[in-house]
């Protein structure tokens, strides 16, 4: 671990700056806040979610959606919408679900692509419907990357607006979900041959503004072929807005750099310049510091990056850089000081936020890719195998519970697993939890 000493801690309030519906709602692949937590801050009420269940306990209702996708489940006022698309990536499909009883309430077809860009071998991880919807009273926004984006209304289940112009090579499939700030859509691409932020007007569709990536790729020397086909300058991370003393900034991490933007008009505020490529995990706040996960390659690392100043600070607003633990596929959470993660071979860590000292690295089993989500004063951490396993959060590494889910599916896609690729939501005491063939309503009988 490097740490960089004497670092003061910016002086900075942190308020999540998106669309707060409340807990009665999940309209974010992270929920209400941003960060995986089913209750505001300092909202220590217990909701009820259930600690244990299985096939036979504790479901409300199991439904099978079709196809293939990897999206979270959004859920506001009685409905749940999630994305899925065919295989070979040529049609694409919005879901409503009715929250009571599972029952599917439209499958809508929103976009063809008669020559959809092929997946490679990132057909082995991801889908043509991994970004999570976006959800506000009224409308629901998908999104598929440059395969396009649209608009339906929640209670006609109509299309009200669709990009399909929004140019991408994404090589290996789009990942990054929207994000809903005041009157905008926010999009990101970060692709092998171009990468941008972009704002659409959420009630037009129209582009508000679009701003370049400005990172320095260092790679045109490179002779390797993914290099040259670009997969060094391609992620799938998903921006976190928040206010720092008082104004809007977003922070999304990139391929070779993490920025800092003006979420109003997309201007560049500041940038760190990294190594990595193929960043998937949503940063994360606390205490004036942004803590950001830098790729997938060997050379990555998490950082912890304080909020503020002005074009590129890497050499001035690093607090601390470590080599592990850190995930690489699930974005971390965040409860009081400590960071909670679960890794991509069988591990779960809990490292200090102010430090990135390591508290607890114990392993579990199982594969992760979907984010822990935190309810009720425990985490829950859900496996590809379809293994929910529940922790009390802490210094000390106490398993609550071991739930296991889809034990009884067809293996027929052993690299994704039967479980959970899609992160789950939390509304009141259920959680909707998406597997690969079925959605499940989890709530107490």
């Amino acid at each position: 671990m490097c740490r960089r000493p004497g670092l003061a801690l910016a002086f900075a309030s942190f308020i999540f700056a998106g669309p707060v519906w409340g807990a009665d709602n999940w309209p974010d692949f992270r929920g209400p806040w941003g960060d995986g937590h089913a209750a505001a801050p300092g909202d220590h009420k217990v909701y009820g979610v259930p600690l244990h269940w299985s096939e036979t306990k504790n479901v409300k209702w199991k439904t099978e959606i079709p196809l293939l996708g990897l999206s979270t489940p959004v859920v506001m006022n009685g409905q749940v919408w999630l994305t899925t698309a065919t295989i070979d990536g040529h049609d694409f499909f919005a879901i409503c679900v009715d929250a009571g009883t599972g029952k599917v309430l439209a499958n809508v077809k929103v976009f063809h692509l008669d020559n959809p860009e092929p997946l490679l071998n990132g057909s082995r991880d991801n889908s043509y419907a991994t970004p999570s919807a976006v959800i506000e009273p009224g409308r629901v926004y998908v999104h598929y990357g440059s395969s396009g984006t649209a608009c339906l209304d929640t209670a006609t289940r109509k299309v009200i607006w669709k990009r399909g112009d929004l140019p991408c090579r994404h090589y290996r499939g789009a990942s990054s979900s929207p994000l809903l700030f005041e009157d905008l859509l926010i999009l990101t691409f970060d692709g092998a041959s171009l990468q941008y932020q972009v704002a659409l007007h959420k009630r037009t569709g129209k582009t508000v503004w679009k701003t370049d990536r400005s990172a320095k790729w260092n790679d045109e020397h490179i002779e390797k072929q993914m290099v040259k086909d670009g997969d060094w300058r391609k992620a799938h991370s998903t921006p976190l807005i928040v206010k720092v003393d008082g104004k809007p900034v977003m922070c999304s991490a990139g391929a070779k750099a993490a920025y800092g933007y003006e979420p109003r008009t997309g201007k560049e505020l500041w940038r760190v310049d990294h190594d990595g490529y193929s960043v998937a995990p949503r940063p994360v706040m606390h205490n004036g510091h942004f803590l950001i996960v830098t790729g997938f390659s060997r050379s990555a690392q998490m950082w912890s990056v304080k909020a503020g100043g002005k074009g590129v600070v890497t050499d001035t607003h690093v607090d601390w850089k470590i080599d592990s633990p850190f995930p690489k596929y699930s974005s971390p959470i965040l409860v009081d000081d400590l960071v909670y993660m679960s890794l991509d071979d069988s591990f779960l860590a809990c490292i200090e936020a102010k430090t990135g000292e390591t508290v607890w690295k114990e392993r579990v089993g199982g594969r992760f890719r979907a984010c822990p989500i935190y309810a009720d004063g425990r985490l829950y951490f859900f496996s590809l195998e379809g293994v929910t396993t529940v922790i009390k959060p802490g210094r000390k590494f106490e398993v609550l519970a071991s739930n296991q889910l889809a034990n009884n599916e067809v293996h027929d896609d052993p690299r994704r697993g039967p479980g959970f690729m899609a992160s789950p939501a939390v509304v009141g005491k259920a959680l909707f939890a998406r597997t690969r063939h079925h959605l499940y309503r989890i709530e107490s009988e």
